[in-house]
């Protein structure tokens, strides 16, 4: 699967999903400073879900209908980096099909799922 890590998601998250064979692109490491417009517009070059801890882009996509691939907002502030590449991993690895078209909401309990149209 094919991701685009916002500067805020933490490396240990996006290094977890490439050792699982996922492609992933970090706006950290690749784009720093990037406006919220310029990261919708590399993700929807490529196909991308989102992943972040912005809820504006949440928004974005679903009242603005950005027509994004997909977003996943991680709500998972209480856990360590290490815990939140294995939280992150485990919904990619159980819910890969629902990824594309939706709002994805991971929380250390629970996921939200949510279709963009």
């Amino acid at each position: 699967m094919r991701f685009l890590a916002d500067e805020n998601v933490s490396r240990q998250v996006v290094e977890r999903l490439r050792a699982d064979g996922h492609e992933v692109i970090s706006v950290a490491q690749s784009n720093r400073g990037a406006s919220d417009k310029q990261i919708v517009e590399i993700a929807n070059a490529d196909g991308r879900v989102l992943i972040t801890e912005d809820r504006d882009f949440g928004e974005l996509a679903v009242r603005q209908r950005l027509g994004i691939a997909g977003v996943m907002l991680l709500e998972l502030d209480r856990l360590t980096n290490s815990a939140e590449a294995d939280r992150v991993a485990d919904v990619v690895s159980r819910h890969a099909d629902k990824l594309l078209g939706s709002l994805v909401v991971i929380e250390p309990a629970r996921v939200r799922l949510r279709p963009l149209e």
